[in-house]
């Protein structure tokens, strides 16, 4: 499947990552239609077509498939069983889907592709937990196997929680629970596999989080030139044994151990924020390389060309927006969102500078 200039482009989802999927698009002369069930969907105001219906709609989804010559996502929680209706025409294949959506599977799935994780158990109800923090240690974090992001759906374990009490806080589902990991930082290998197989990685930043919500990335970033190439050796491994087209992204723990110098976190089967900074900093970004992948064109290279510090408008953040106008080493990017709300992303802001010291002055 080889797109040509004028084809469209299909994407599950309208937040801000299927905006910027859309931007690059039509960068690249290709059309697009979002699909989503939100009629205020940010991504739809970038889009020449767009459909609002339920994910789990099959008679609308594949009305949606007809008018497009590549389906696509943006996030990882689209409904599994109804995108495979959609037959070959799905880049990346919704298997990976099915193992990004459980957190246990997709543990068990790196762990066999011979990616280092952190030890887990899974929990099904408060004796499971106990039976769990016993083998651990009370410190840990649990999480709902499925669903849930930018923190939401986790809870931190110190020591003292009556487990009732903790299983019922993540609302009595399905979790797992995750032996607290002492990191010295966090990074992520954002890696783009074309349908030929060739596969490009972007440099690995440092990332910061709080309340679970990315606030900053940062480049150069923790890793030396030897172990980031072997953790883009990982990824592309993944990315192989899922026959995978797009962008995937892992997120791992710097620990500073010889034996395990790095942890997978987690996967993210599509463009990823911690990507966000390739938009200024890349010879190609993200989005770009992610629609030159599912259109089955050769990838642009990832090569870094500045120093580069990527931070999330989160909230009120956004408030200031006018203050990165002002800033001769800042590009703004906004969402289009109309309200908002505490840890909603809103947009965000790349600082770039010839020294990471220098990033954010103007």
């Amino acid at each position: 499947m080889r797109l040509s200039p004028g084809d469209t482009v299909g994407i599950l989802g309208g937040g801000q990552l299927g905006r910027m999927m859309a931007l690059a698009a039509a960068r690249l002369g290709l059309e697009t239609h979002i699909y989503a069930p939100d009629a205020d969907s940010p991504a739809f105001a970038v889009a020449g077509r767009h459909t609002v219906a339920a994910y789990d709609d099959v008679a609308a989804l594949a009305a949606f498939a007809e008018t497009v010559s590549v389906v696509t996502y943006e996030f990882e929680n689209v409904p599994v069983e109804p995108v495979r209706t959609l037959g070959d025409k799905v880049r990346p294949a919704p298997g990976a889907l099915a193992v990004a959506q459980d957190r246990l599977i997709e543990k068990a799935f790196l762990k066999e592709c011979g990616l280092p994780v952190a030890r887990h158990a899974a929990v099904d109800n408060a004796d499971d937990l106990a039976e769990a923090v016993a083998e651990f240690g009370p410190a840990g974090i649990l999480k709902t196997r499925r669903l849930g992001y930018d923190g939401k759906g986790q809870l931190r374990l110190t020591g003292g929680e009556d487990f009732a009490e903790a299983f019922a806080a993540i609302g009595a589902v399905p979790a797992i629970l995750e032996e607290m990991i002492a990191f010295q930082a966090e990074t992520s290998t954002v890696l783009v596999r074309a349908a030929d197989g060739t596969t490009e990685a972007y440099d690995a930043p440092a990332n910061v989080h709080a309340d679970g919500i990315l606030r900053h990335s940062t480049l150069p970033g923790p890793l030396s030139a030897e172990l980031a190439a072997r953790a883009a050796e990982m990824v592309a491994d993944v990315a192989a044994r899922l026959d995978y087209v797009g962008v995937l992204t892992i997120e791992w723990f710097v620990t500073g151990d010889p034996a395990r110098p790095l942890i997978a976190n987690e996967m993210a089967p599509r463009v990823h924020n911690t990507g966000h900074w390739t938009e200024d900093g890349a010879i190609t970004s993200q989005f770009e390389n992610h629609i030159r992948a599912v259109a089955g064109w050769p990838l642009g290279s990832t090569r870094r060309l500045v120093d580069i510090r990527m931070d999330n408008l989160i909230g009120d953040d956004v408030d200031d927006w006018h203050a990165h106008l002002e800033n001769p080493a800042a590009r703004l990017h906004l969402y289009g969102k109309r309200a908002a709300r505490p840890g909603r992303k809103m947009g965000h802001v790349n600082f770039m500078g010839q020294s990471v010291d220098s990033l954010r002055k103007a």
